[in-house]
């Protein structure tokens, strides 16, 4: 087993409403000091709406960085003062305009761990019904529904492409039994 390295000191770089951008000293076992810069967030939740008939729900948006649009499953960050699971329910019901009193926690992830401290958990939400829901002025979706079938032809065509969606997908198919 790998022995943990210790901080010596913490600073933030810069903070905006999102993340913070840290930078850290620290030294590892053998004595060697460094450096690490890295994004410190509160985490990150992910939903996976999964209509009656067995299909799900995601959204399609354009994606600043990288130019393009991305499909993925509803995710945002975890605001202060707020639980993940509350977050899962905000994120469900801002992105597709459903929500659900049934929703189940399927297990969690880091996005970039050599990047971000974040922690991102994956729920599962049934039963979905409509509601009027606000959406973040900065956000525009398109919903789309796809079997289960259909979003694995997506991910293996290049179409799903979104880091986070792939890794809450594979949380999906490995735990639970459509």
């Amino acid at each position: 087993m790998l022995k943990q390295w210790k901080k010596i000191s913490s600073i933030i770089v810069t903070k905006n409403p999102w993340w913070t951008y840290k930078r850290d000293v620290f030294q590892i076992p053998n004595g060697v000091e460094g450096e690490y810069h890295y994004v410190h967030t509160e985490g990150s939740s992910m939903i996976i709406p999964v209509l009656d008939n067995g299909e799900i729900v995601l959204v399609n948006q354009y994606r600043y960085l990288c130019e393009r649009e991305s499909i993925e499953l509803p995710c945002g960050g975890v605001k202060e003062g707020k639980s993940y699971s509350e977050i899962a329910k905000i994120e469900l019901e801002e992105e597709t305009g459903l929500t659900s009193d049934d929703i189940v926690e399927l297990g969690e992830f880091n996005p970039y761990n050599g990047v971000t401290n974040e922690m991102c958990k994956v729920y599962v939400a049934r039963s979905l019904y409509d509601i009027h829901s606000t959406r973040d002025e900065t956000e525009e979706f398109e919903i789309l529904i796809f079997t289960p079938e259909e979003i694995d032809e997506l991910i293996a065509d290049g179409k799903i492409w979104d880091g986070m969606t792939l890794a809450g997908w594979s949380l999906y198919k490995l735990k639970v039994k459509s």
